[in-house]
């Protein structure tokens, strides 16, 4: 079932989730059980987080490598 919530999750909120993971990690006050727990939940959260950089980055490089169809009009000109 953690593979379905992690695949639902969008950036944001992956995100959003790893800085309050981060930060209930940082103040302390939690057991060692707990704070495993945390770490664990951030370890997915940042993959997931960095799955959806990598698909952006993937994006992106094939938007800029892909002329326009009005680059090619212009050149033929």
């Amino acid at each position: 079932m953690a593979a379905t919530t992690e695949e639902a999750l969008g950036y944001e909120q992956a995100r959003d989730e790893l800085i309050e993971v981060v930060r209930r990690l940082e103040t302390g006050g939690t057991t060692l059980e707990e704070s495993l727990a945390l770490w664990e939940r951030g370890e997915e959260l940042a993959k997931v987080c960095r799955r959806w950089l990598e698909g952006a980055r993937a994006r992106l490089d094939a938007a800029m490598s892909t002329p326009e169809e009005g680059d090619e009009a212009e050149g033929a000109a």
